[in-house]
Order: C-alpha cells, then structure tokens, then sequence
C-alpha cells in the first residue's frame, strides 16, 4: 500500500481524497501524519500556479507521493471575485455562511442574466521536486438569488446549474461530481493514479 500525501490541513478535503482512491492501493495521509505543520503561502496568480506551489512544497518536505488541489469561484460581475481568494472571501474566521452571505449582498442590485459564474479546479502531482500531472477543469452557472439546499460545501448553495435546473447544494454528490469542476479533476485524477499501479 503505497502512501499518497494530500496537501491540505483540511479534514473535509482528506476524507473526499480518500473516498476518491477507494479501491486503488494508495492509503491516503494529511500533512500533521506525517508531522509536517506548516503549510506554504499560496503566491501563484493562478489556481495551478498555487496548486502546485503546494504540492512541491509538501512533495520536497515528505519525500512522498502528494496530491494537491487549489479551487475557487469566480463571478463575472465582481470581476472574478472570489476568485483565488474563494476561501478566505470576507477575512480569516469567516464561515460558509458569512461568504455566501457575502456574495449575495454584493449582487443585490445585479441582474439574474448578469449573475455568471465559473468554478474553477486545478490538481498537480508532483514528487520530489517534479510535477508528474497536472489538471484543470471548470463549470460554468449562475449565482442563485438566495441559498438553496443543504448538501455540499462552500458555495454549492448558489451556484445554479442550468442544464439541472438546481444548484450544487439540492443535487446529490454523484450528481454534483459528474459535472462539478473538481469531480471532473477528479476523475482524471483518479485515471492518472490507476495507471500507475499498472505502471
């Protein structure tokens, strides 16, 4: 069984991970099991810029196998914010509820034709100091008028999906994975590791 790093401190982001490899013989750890603390400044100006800043960094500091992902939501009326600030949209502290919050006061006043939005996923693998793959995969929507349903994360609530008629947060997650930006990485993910059990 061979160890495979995820790059987040996030206990939400280790379980998909390990959900994802099901099957396949990689044992999924998180950075403080294998006693790394400290995480790297995401300076990248790119959702795969910082993706694999995190991967190198983790890569270089395990000497393992590692997985990461950077994500976020991008509005065009807001100039594409969140943007690469996605999680951290209204300051340190804030909950989903407060970003969501957030990005619906400042689309009050914005038209639903107007109300555009692209989630963005990218995923690098690197090993020692390489990048072994790498991915990049959207969806495109429309930021809902208000929060609808409960399953998912983040900002699955508002982002309505026209070919459903729903958003992220009223579809399940196999629904969700089979259009969703990360589940479409995901799965590409999920080949790349296959074929390396072959290899």
């Amino acid at each position: 069984m061979r160890e495979l790093l995820l790059a987040s401190q996030n206990p939400g982001k280790l379980n998909e991970m390990r959900l994802l490899v099901e099957g396949l013989r990689f044992r999924v750890v998180g950075p403080r099991e294998v006693g790394i603390q400290d995480s790297p400044e995401e300076t990248g100006s790119s959702f795969l810029e910082n993706a694999t800043l995190k991967a190198r960094h983790y890569a270089r500091r395990s000497g393992l196998l590692t997985v990461a992902d950077d994500s976020g939501l991008s509005v065009d009326a807001l100039g594409g914010e969140p943007g690469l600030q996605s999680s951290r949209f209204g300051g340190e502290g804030a909950s989903d509820l407060d970003r969501n919050r957030l990005l619906l006061e400042k689309l009050r006043q914005v038209a639903w034709e107007q109300r555009a939005a692209t989630f963005t996923s990218a995923v690098v693998v690197a090993h020692g100091e390489g990048v072994l793959f790498e991915v990049q995969e959207t969806v495109r929507g429309l930021i809902a008028p208000e929060l609808r349903g409960t399953s998912g994360f983040g900002y699955d609530p508002l982002f309505f999906y026209p070919p459903f008629g729903k958003t992220f947060g009223e579809v399940s997650r196999q629904e969700k994975d089979a259009v969703s930006h990360r589940g479409k990485a995901f799965a590409r993910l999920r080949r790349y590791l296959a074929s390396l059990e072959q290899g």
